[in-house]
């Protein structure tokens, strides 16, 4: 039997967290739904994820935190593997850079429809599974 692909969704906003396990679970996807990054560092460290989807802008700590944090824990040589999609309402390029140089290469802009976002799943985990 295959083992279902784990998403880690990590958001703020409830609506946005709830549409997305919707979606996810409707495809077949394993979903883990965090509220902020501590939560999500926390759920990284105690389970192995596929693929992470996150929001940029958080309170208290924000999605560039959470990037710097993962890189820092678990840096692109050892944990190369987690694949990163970003979900921003605010896709300027300053943004999109940061982002970039903290090691995240999937960005989908919100609103988005639900084929937009299985679209974008299935694009990353097809990329990195090329790799």
């Amino acid at each position: 039997m295959k083992r279902k692909t784990k998403i880690l969704v990590v958001d703020d906003d409830r609506i946005i967290l709830e549409s997305c396990q919707r979606i996810l679970e409707a495809e077949g996807y394993g979903v883990k739904l965090v509220s902020n990054a501590e939560e999500a560092i926390d759920a990284l460290e105690s389970q192995y994820f596929d693929m992470m989807i996150m929001d940029v802008k958080m309170p208290r700590k924000d999605g560039v935190y959470l990037l710097e944090k993962i890189r820092e824990k678990w840096p692109l040589d050892i944990w190369p593997e987690l694949p990163i999609l970003v979900m921003t309402g605010y896709p300027t390029p300053e943004t999109i850079k940061i982002l970039k140089e903290k090691g995240s290469r999937f960005f989908i802009p919100k609103p988005f429809t639900p084929d937009e976002l299985l679209g974008c799943v299935q694009k990353v985990l097809k990329k990195e599974q090329k790799k």
